[in-house]
């Protein structure tokens, strides 16, 4: 078994310790390995990356593995978000793309993403195969590898700017001038990532005026504990929105493919609410159909606009390795995940927080309304909808085994949570128990890191974190 593994959205390690520049080389082996075995030899492959200590360095180590291996390598020339570098796939008739990002994940890590000929995530079949392909550790002879000043210089590499294509990609999905002359302050919340600039050239050269903050790199993140777009990483920016008197705050994690969102007030609008909301804005508001597909950690509210609208509602494990495949066979509407990472027709099978915002921005111009008055538009529809969430760090594989063997146990007819009675328990990705009301509770082990998520959406208010608790309580952690 290889050391390396494949979690929900491709590997990530602790930089220094076991994300390092050998074993960033054993994993591009093993996915040129693969896209040569699966017919893509000698084909393009878009390599990017994020704000992180030696990012960089690390994109040129996969890019020289590629090469290699016989792969021709468009390089970013800088820090690109993950949307644009899913959308340079297509845009370059390339193969797949490597993306060298932790994401939302503390600073001291880094990642290491594949993406496949659509720009979207590799399905779990996909990522198993590259994972059997990692050669061992301390096995040199099995990386082949073009060193990166001859391949640029054999063009076997070589640099490209990827923003002029998708610039013109977006054009076509959404009219900004509206946005532009709409006089609005809008605040935008980096978190120190990839997205810095890019709304403000999107946006610029009218009367909406925008505020830029963490916008420059620091690997440290300042101001937060990660660049995971929930409170309390967005506290400091939530605030510049208050302070400012803005409009609302748009918000990008550390590669800029989840969206946040902050109100009018500076208040956080939680990102179940947020999907609610871009799904009634294409259902009412464009007038567009089509499937939803959503991971069964999200919203409710989500069915429930599905059933009013007339349209199928997807539910899938949670990651894009399983909403990107079923995006792509539905031809979804919208598709997305409670952690805020939203997909759209029309566009790569991929989280895009930089279009997602400039959706709740277009919501907001096409109705007049403020971000709290377009959440009420949605809750006259479903009903008022509570959410939250709680992390519990596992230090050793016996609190997980622990954890595993007490949930396998129970018994749902015996368990109440918040004062709810539980009447199912759905197993496709974790334990989701469905309570009377509607409402559920997840809980379920991180993919990415050594996390025990617990999660809750209720249309209880006075109940949410009770039965955070109650849940906690069933894991013995």
């Amino acid at each position: 078994m290889s050391d390396i593994k494949f979690g929900t959205d491709g590997w990530r390690g602790r930089i220094g310790d076991d994300y390092t520049y050998t074993n960033v080389r054993r994993a591009t082996q093993a996915f040129a390995g693969y896209l040569n075995a699966t017919g893509k030899g000698g084909q393009t492959v878009i390599v990017g990356h994020d704000r992180r200590f030696s990012a960089e360095h690390f994109a040129a180590t996969a890019a020289e593995v590629l090469t290699g291996n016989g792969l021709r390598v468009l390089l970013t020339p800088g820090p690109t978000p993950t949307p644009v570098i899913s959308y340079s796939v297509k845009a370059n008739h390339a193969v797949a793309a490597v993306n060298i990002t932790a994401s939302h994940n503390p600073p001291e890590d880094c990642g290491f993403k594949v993406r496949d000929e659509n720009g979207g995530a590799v399905d779990s079949a996909g990522l198993k195969q590259i994972e059997a392909l990692i050669p061992a550790a301390g096995d040199e002879g099995a990386i082949l590898r073009v060193p990166l000043e001859k391949a640029l210089a054999l063009g076997q590499i070589a640099y490209f700017d990827p923003k002029p294509a998708y610039l013109a990609h977006l054009s076509g999905l959404i009219d900004v001038e509206p946005i532009k002359k709409a006089a609005l302050k809008i605040v935008v919340d980096n978190m120190w990532g990839n997205g810095a600039g890019w709304l403000s050239e999107i946006l610029g050269g009218g009367s909406t005026e925008i505020i830029e903050v963490h916008a420059m790199r620091n690997p440290i993140f300042p101001e937060m504990s990660r660049p995971e777009p929930i409170p309390p990483n967005v506290d400091a920016g939530l605030a510049v929105g208050r302070a400012m008197g803005a409009d609302c705050v748009c918000i990008m994690d550390g590669d800029a493919d989840r969206c946040g969102f902050g109100d009018e007030n500076g208040e956080f609008v939680d990102q179940l609410r947020v999907f609610a909301m871009l799904a009634f804005y294409f259902l009412e508001i464009r007038g567009e159909r089509g499937t939803i597909v959503k991971t069964l950690s999200t919203t409710s509210m989500l069915d429930k606009l599905g059933t009013l609208y007339g349209v199928p509602v997807v539910n899938t494990g949670v990651g894009f390795k399983y909403v990107a495949p079923a995006i792509m066979k539905h031809n979804a509407m919208i598709g997305g995940e409670e952690s805020g990472g939203y997909a759209f027709r029309g566009h790569v099978p991929e989280r895009d927080g930089i279009l997602a915002n400039l959706y709740l921005l277009d919501f907001m111009v096409r109705t007049g309304k403020k971000p709290t008055e377009l959440l009420q538009m949605v809750f006259d529809k479903v009903g008022a909808h509570y959410y939250d969430r709680i992390d519990i760090r596992l230090t050793d594989n016996k609190l997980k085994a622990t954890a595993k063997a007490q949930l396998d146990a129970l018994d749902i007819a015996k368990i109440s949570l918040g004062g709810h009675q539980v009447v199912d328990l759905v197993t496709l990705d974790g334990y989701k128990f469905v309570m009377d009301d509607g409402g559920w509770l997840l809980i379920r082990f991180s993919g990415t890191e050594p996390l025990l998520r617990v999660y809750t959406e209720t249309t209880d208010r006075a109940a949410v974190q009770e039965i955070l608790a109650d849940g906690r309580r069933l894991t013995g952690v």
